[in-house]
C-alpha cells in the first residue's frame, strides 16, 4: 500500500533545525540547470528543509526560486519570463502540494509551464498532506493526472521506499531512478 507523506514526516526529514536554513539557501543559490525545480506555495517554507532532504538523499540537485535575488521583487511579466526559462533548464519538475497550494497564483503557472516544457515523466507532484490516509484532495481537479510521490512498498525492494507512483497504471518507480531518468 502507498500513502501520501504527512507533513510531519516531511519536517522529521528536515535534519538538525540549525542547518534548516542553510539547506534553503542553498537550493535557492544554486543553478536551475539540470536541476530538479521544486514549486511551493510561500506558505509552505517550513515544508522546504524536508522536502530538500528526502530529494537529495535519493540523488537530486534541488532548486527552489523563493528569495531569488535576480528576480524582481514583486511579480510582474519579466517574473514569469525568467521562471519559464528556469523551468525549462531544469531536468525534473516537482509541486509541492499542500492544502496551502490552492491559494498560490503562481503554483498552476508553475505547473502549466512544466507541463508544456517537460516530458509526463519529468513532472510529479508531491503531496504534503495532513494525515496518511488523505487522499482526496490532492486528487483534484488537473492534481490528477499526474504521478506523485508516495512511499510504500515497491516490487523488488525488501522494505518501503520513496516513489513516484502513476495512479492511472498502478505501476511506480523508486524516486532516486526517476530522478536520474
Amino acid at each position: 500500500m502507498v500513502e501520501y507523506i504527512t507533513r510531519d514526516r516531511i519536517q522529521r526529514n528536515a535534519g538538525p533545525l540549525s542547518e534548516h536554513a542553510s539547506v534553503v539557501r542553498k537550493a535557492q543559490a544554486r543553478s536551475p540547470q539540470g536541476s530538479t525545480f521544486l514549486s511551493h506555495s510561500t506558505k509552505d517554507v517550513d515544508l522546504l528543509p524536508g522536502i530538500i532532504a528526502i530529494l537529495e538523499r535519493h540523488g537530486a540537485i534541488v532548486y527552489v526560486d523563493k528569495k531569488d535575488e535576480s528576480l524582481p521583487p514583486t511579480t510582474s511579466r519579466e517574473t514569469a519570463t525568467i521562471l519559464r526559462g528556469r523551468i525549462r533548464q531544469s531536468h525534473k519538475f516537482l509541486l509541492l502540494t499542500t492544502k496551502n497550494s490552492k491559494d498560490s497564483r503562481w503554483m498552476p503557472w508553475e505547473l502549466g509551464l512544466a507541463d508544456g516544457h517537460k516530458s509526463p515523466t519529468s513532472t510529479a507532484i508531491f503531496p504534503g498532506v495532513d494525515s496518511a490516509g488523505d487522499h482526496t484532495w490532492a486528487e483534484r481537479e488537473y492534481l490528477g493526472i499526474y504521478d506523485r510521490v508516495v512511499y510504500g512498498d515497491l516490487q523488488g525492494y525488501p522494505s518501503p521506499v520513496f516513489m513516484v507512483y502513476n495512479q492511472e497504471k498502478h505501476s511506480a518507480t523508486e524516486l532516486s531512478a526517476w530522478l536520474k531518468a
